[in-house]
């Protein structure tokens, strides 16, 4: 079978994405579920449990609302709970098994909505794919909804002259549970650059709502992607795509000021790859070092590497991330354990989460592991992103 898994796990589930992206904005999301998607966004792909609550909440589907179609059960166990919290919005998220019997969530969030006054949306999950697609889904939804028409006058007092204003967008444990999300803050106002919003991890849903503010979104992974393009369209506000990490930071950083004065929006980290590498790019697919994992991440220790002089290329098994890699830069997308397999077979040294080591064929390997991929078996050695060395990273780690 093609896109079976033998040995390596998958990553985290598009119900965990929308959770995770909408944990820290005072929403509350409801998962329509028996139980197992929530038990496994518990206690599998959240870390800030410990730190603070969230309004995460399970319907308790059961066999009979399934064959039924009991959504009148479903509306007024919302109602009920909307009316005892007090969300500032409502998410409903789809899982595999009212999916399968089509369950309406439309006409369920207009219901609830009519009945409490308080906005509610559907995000069109159904648990058979990754968390990119989810936490992006619930990321557009934000943009689309959420965002106010910006107000000249209350954002130049809120955040300081135009030219510099900056949203975040893809920021969740999911791609940076080792990050302090305050490293990005630094990083960009030690430029001058000043932080309209962080989505989603650090900020609230007023910061969120004041996104318009902002001159350029600086894309950190790929769940950002759908976001920004929805505030594109809206706003006119141009994207930026990478992590801030050494070796490839002052390349993000001339890129964000270039579309700050000139709305254009840009990969910067294929950017910094194609000038580093100049003519020897068309020779990157034979590189011998394969970087396997979310895209924006690994693009960026690409390009940090390029900067050092070491050709490195993209292997992105997860969803909707086509247009993150570069295939005239060796980049490609990949499915299933076979795809990863295949993908990886030509390289002398392979980077990625530990699982991955599994797989490879007695190539040196240089441990990066990724909360969404491994959950918490190796979290403290999850690093922070904006503090990695990729040169020194490749340097020193790895084994065979």
């Amino acid at each position: 079978m093609r896109q079976a898994y033998g040995v390596l796990p998958v990553y985290a589930g598009d119900v965990s994405g929308v959770a995770s992206a909408l944990f820290e904005l005072g929403g509350m999301t409801v998962i329509d579920d028996p139980s197992g998607c929530n038990s496994t966004y518990n206690t599998h792909d959240e870390t800030r449990w410990y730190d603070q609550d969230s309004l995460i909440f399970i319907s308790g589907l059961r066999d009979v609302d399934a064959i039924m179609g009991d959504d009148e059960k479903l509306v007024r166990d919302v109602v009920a709970a909307v009316r005892e919290t007090h969300p500032a919005f409502v998410t409903l998220v789809c899982s595999p098994i009212p999916y399968q019997v089509g369950r309406d969530f439309a006409a369920i969030a207009r219901e609830v909505q009519a009945q409490t006054g308080v906005p509610t949306y559907q995000v069109a999950t159904n648990g058979m794919h990754d968390y990119v697609r989810g936490a992006g889904l619930a990321f557009q939804m934000l943009a689309e909804h959420q965002v106010r028409e910006p107000d000249a006058a209350d954002c130049t007092k809120l955040h300081g002259a135009a030219g510099r204003r900056v949203n975040v967008l893809g920021m969740t444990p999911l791609d940076f549970a080792g990050t302090d999300p305050d490293s990005v803050r630094t990083w960009l106002r030690m430029l001058g650059f000043s932080v309209v919003s962080c989505w989603a991890m650090g900020d609230g849903l007023e910061s969120v709502r004041a996104a318009a503010c902002a001159d350029a979104n600086l894309v950190v992974s790929a769940t950002g992607l759908r976001a920004a393009r929805a505030l594109r369209q809206r706003f006119g506000t141009p994207y930026v795509v990478g992590v801030p990490m050494e070796g490839f930071s002052a390349g993000l950083q001339r890129a964000l000021a270039r579309s700050c004065e000139d709305g254009v929006c840009r990969l910067a980290y294929q950017d910094t790859r194609a000038e580093a590498l100049g003519t020897e790019a068309a020779d990157a697919a034979s590189a011998e070092v394969a970087l396997v994992g979310e895209p924006v991440q690994m693009g960026s220790v690409a390009a940090a590497l390029a900067v050092a002089g070491v050709r490195a290329r993209v292997v992105s098994p997860l969803e909707e991330t086509d247009a993150l890699v570069n295939d005239r830069l060796g980049d490609t997308c990949v499915r299933g354990e076979e795809g990863i397999v295949r993908a990886i077979a030509g390289a002398s040294t392979v980077v990625g989460d530990p699982f991955l080591q599994f797989v490879c064929a007695g190539q040196r390997f240089v441990r990066l592991p990724h909360f969404a991929y491994s959950g918490r078996q190796w979290l403290r050695e999850v690093p922070d992103l904006v503090r990695l060395r990729p040169a020194e990273l490749l340097r020193e780690g790895g084994q065979r």
